[in-house]
């Protein structure tokens, strides 16, 4: 059975010591809940854990942002009377005034794998704020539900922002406290930084490879992330938000199927097949219709693809998403050269970069499917070399 970090601290009489009377502070969010489905503030402070002030990421402490981009206020918690404090609203890193709330911060997130997601970004601000400030942070670790294969392009140097926190690729392969210990080496940190491990996670293990399937019920950790197929689509889907695509918000499989009104599913399909075949591997793609009820495209019918990973045919060590989204950009690009597929428009506080690039951290896969020259192994080349070295790099921060 797997023991999450949030369960551990609660059962463990010597890790509450361990907090050594010093005033808490908790960062969390919708998913931040125990076995039992109680969310992590409530847990703390009926344990007697004296949590003083909490945070909200992107969407909220609680969840009270639907869509994308959209910020949250300060508010004082109706139940606890403490200050909640948003790192998705005026600010995204801690002022002076919210770190005089506390003296030790317990983190606890449940990332979806993947350097897209801001969760990553928050973790990494408020790591760099505790150690100008001289407070603790104490990761609660949970599963990265998408397990430990590593895919994508590394984020070149200048390319950072609050979907880029530093040089990872799309799927990293880490759990929030592993990346923890990452970005206190990499940056130099010093501050007094604990993880408080997660106890029996088999990340190699049927049918979760990464999320404890029938142990855990799955909580969205952000509106849009509904299920495991959603997170096991997402380090490709993501790119989606950098173009005039539909991901499919506005629908009940948000991330996990593309389209938009003019395109043809069956052609894209044939396309992809004879421009990379082995990069189709691990899912069943699906040609499917959608009207989406707000965001791109909405009350109009949208012809795209699906990604089903959620039966048998699903390859854990096979799967690529990253791959399999480019390489439907590059098929819509060869049968539609002029078609405007990249989104010009603010993307999470970028304003001079194209979004697409935002994502991908540099301008490389955006060059390559525009690029009529440009074939899979060129993609390939690139990819498997920052994949090699980030999968060396991040051996001595792994925990399990």
């Amino acid at each position: 059975m797997t023991k999450f970090g949030l369960d551990r601290l609660l059962a463990d009489d010597q890790l509450q010591r361990d907090l050594g009377g010093r005033r808490v502070a908790l960062l969390a969010h919708p998913a931040s809940v125990t076995a039992g489905l109680v969310h992590a503030l409530d847990a703390l402070r009926a344990a007697g854990i004296p949590v003083a002030s909490a945070f909200g990421p992107q969407h909220g402490l609680r969840g009270d942002k639907q869509d994308n981009m959209v910020e949250s206020p300060d508010y004082h918690d109706p139940v606890h009377g403490i200050p909640v404090f948003s790192l998705y609203g005026a600010v995204r890193r801690p002022s002076a005034a919210m770190l005089e709330t506390f003296d030790l911060l317990l983190v606890d997130l449940q990332d979806l794998g993947c350097r897209v997601y801001t969760f990553v970004t928050t973790l990494r601000y408020v790591l760099e704020a505790a150690a100008a400030s001289g407070k603790a942070v104490w990761v609660l670790d949970r599963p990265n539900p998408i397990g430990r294969p590593v895919e994508g392009l590394l984020l070149r140097p200048g390319e950072e922002s609050f979907v880029g926190a530093g040089p990872l690729p799309m799927r990293h392969g880490l759990t929030l406290g592993e990346l923890g210990h990452w970005f206190r080496r990499t940056l130099g940190l010093d501050l007094d930084y604990r993880v408080v491990p997660l106890e029996g996670w088999r990340p190699e293990a049927a049918p979760g490879f990464g999320w404890p399937v029938g142990e855990r019920s799955w909580v969205n950790p952000s509106p849009n992330a509904p299920n495991l197929a959603m997170a096991r689509c997402y380090p490709g889907t993501v790119m989606l938000e950098g173009t005039t695509l539909s991901e499919g918000r506005g629908t009940t499989r948000p991330l996990e199927l593309c389209g938009a009104p003019d395109l043809d599913p069956a052609a894209l399909l044939d396309c992809m097949q004879r421009l990379a075949p082995a990069w189709l591997a691990g899912c069943r793609l699906r040609p499917c219709w959608f009207e989406p009820t707000f965001h791109k495209h909405a009350g109009q019918l949208c012809a795209g693809v699906q990604m089903h990973v959620d039966d048998p045919a699903y390859d854990h060590r096979h799967f690529r998403p990253w791959r399999l989204q480019a390489l439907l950009f590059k098929a819509l690009r060869t049968l539609c050269p002029d078609y405007p597929l990249w989104r010009d428009f603010p993307y999470e506080y970028e304003h001079d970069r194209l979004a697409i690039d935002v994502i991908n951290g540099g301008a490389q896969l955006r060059e390559w499917v525009d690029d009529p020259k440009a074939g899979a192994a060129d993609l390939e080349v690139l990819a498997a070399r920052d994949e090699a070295a980030w999968r060396e790099a991040r051996r001595e921060v792994m925990l399990y």
